[in-house]
């Protein structure tokens, strides 16, 4: 077949960034905002119904990490194949992943069914917390096979550089979730109230319809790769072997993010229900400044990935000094909005002045870690694209577990909870001495050279 250069090797470095960075930005975005409708509409049941949320989230998390995890040893092993204009071991890599997609749904399954009562119940001796925590896992994870291949079809079509294809597959996810969740919550336009488990669904639907829209892009808009059902039930060892060489770390990164937030969740609940409820919040909240970041480095990845491929050190450098500058500027802004404004935030998730009283140093502390941690991601995004993804779990075990619970458990000790708070900070100047050690290894050693 006739080859056409693809935009990654010949487009105007920065032009190219924003080109495929910025829809995964706005598409992370939109996520973000249904992330935080859910929250919003939740709180609105009462405060032990958002508190159960967030005693659920880590959970979710680990689902999200092991969505993205594969879907980023599938992306790095897949942009370099076609960097390489190796389109037989690129549609293979895609077709492995699909089928590590269907593996990851079947152990969530069995998680969903024996674990969520337990899971919750660890977390918090209110029955009704309980109650509503474990009917919203246990449905999450039930029906989880949308978000596993709803991420894997948009990383699919991120490998390739088909990131507006990618967007509008996340975007529509996002507006049937937020169009649901009213609906089902509160049993409007016919529909029985369903309370946090209408929430449950409302979030599993979405997933599902943005699953079908990635299934549809891909095959109808992406034909550098080619979908195979007989090579998605025959996986290849070797490529399965490569994926999770580069994946398992990232898996492990991510999920490190469900230990940390379990263990503070039990840190501040010891103090009160609110406390973590705030905790809940931020997360929510921050999501909005670290999604478009998130979304500027899986735009950054294919990028570095698919150069290194095509052996172009000048477009390796020029991306990663324009990444790691629009990174730090999204969070500075993230920082100021969090620190004037701390008040208007938490009153959208209808806080009561305890809330407030908690939630307003909370903000304006873990906020000022903002800055510093958009520069460990931009570094982190190389370690992945060049499948030195260790790096990326050795600072992550770093921040979350040798030093944020650790830091944060001492704090509460203190008696006061706005201490705790602290951990945050802390731990991301830690993150970023590491960052910068690795980079500097991994420069020397690999693009250096080139």
């Amino acid at each position: 077949m006739e080859y056409r250069e693809n935009k990654m090797g010949i487009m105007p470095v920065k032009k190219l960034i924003i080109n495929m960075a910025l829809p995964m930005m706005i598409s992370m975005l939109v996520q973000a905002l249904y992330n935080v409708v859910d929250s919003i509409f939740v709180a609105k049941i009462e405060e032990d119904a958002l508190t159960a949320v967030t005693l659920a989230f880590p959970m979710q998390s680990l689902m999200i990490a092991v969505g993205t995890g594969t879907g980023v040893g599938v992306n790095a092993l897949l942009s370099k194949a076609l960097g390489e204009k190796d389109f037989k071991r690129a549609s293979k890599a895609a077709n492995n992943g699909l089928f590590l997609t269907l593996a990851s749904f079947i152990l969530f399954l069995m998680i969903g069914l024996f674990i969520a009562g337990p899971f919750i119940s660890s977390q918090t001796s209110s029955s009704v917390i309980s109650r509503y925590g474990t009917d919203y896992l246990r449905i999450v994870c039930c029906l989880s096979f949308g978000l596993f291949f709803q991420v894997m079809f948009e990383r699919l079509l991120q490998s390739t550089g088909r990131t507006v294809q990618s967007m509008i597959s996340q975007g529509t996810g996002a507006i049937v979730n937020i169009i649901l969740d009213p609906i089902m919550i509160f049993g409007l336009l016919g529909f029985p109230r369903l309370g946090v488990a209408g929430a449950a669904y409302a979030t599993v639907i979405g997933q599902m319809c943005a699953a079908c829209m990635g299934l549809y892009m891909n095959l109808k808009h992406n034909p550098e790769i080619r979908l195979s059902t007989a090579d998605i039930m025959h996986p290849d060892k070797e490529i399965v072997k490569r994926v999770y060489y580069v994946g398992i770390p990232s898996i492990l990164m991510v999920s490190i993010g469900s230990i940390m937030t379990y263990m503070m969740n039990r840190i501040l609940i010891a103090f009160s229900t609110t406390a973590t409820a705030v905790f809940g919040v931020y997360f929510k909240l921050q999501s909005f400044i670290f999604m478009p970041v998130f979304g500027l480095n899986n735009g950054l990845i294919p990028v570095l990935a698919y150069n290194y491929g095509a052996r172009n050190k000048g477009r390796i450098v020029e991306a990663l000094k324009f990444s790691l500058c629009l990174a730090v500027g999204i969070m500075i802004t993230g920082m100021l909005i969090f620190h004037l404004i701390p008040e208007t935030l938490l009153g959208l998730f209808n806080a009561s002045e305890e809330m407030i009283s908690i939630g307003r140093p909370a903000l304006r502390i873990i906020s000022l870690s903002f800055p510093v941690a958009g520069a460990c991601i931009a570094m982190g995004s190389v370690f992945q694209a060049f499948s030195q993804s260790i790096y990326s779990l050795i600072v992550s075990v770093g921040r979350q577990l040798v030093v944020l619970i650790p830091v944060a458990w001492l704090l509460s000790k203190t008696g006061q909870v706005t201490n705790v708070w602290w951990a945050f900070p802390i731990a991301e100047v830690m993150s970023f001495i590491l960052s910068v050690t690795f980079f500097r290894l991994l420069y020397s050693r690999i693009i250096k050279v080139l």
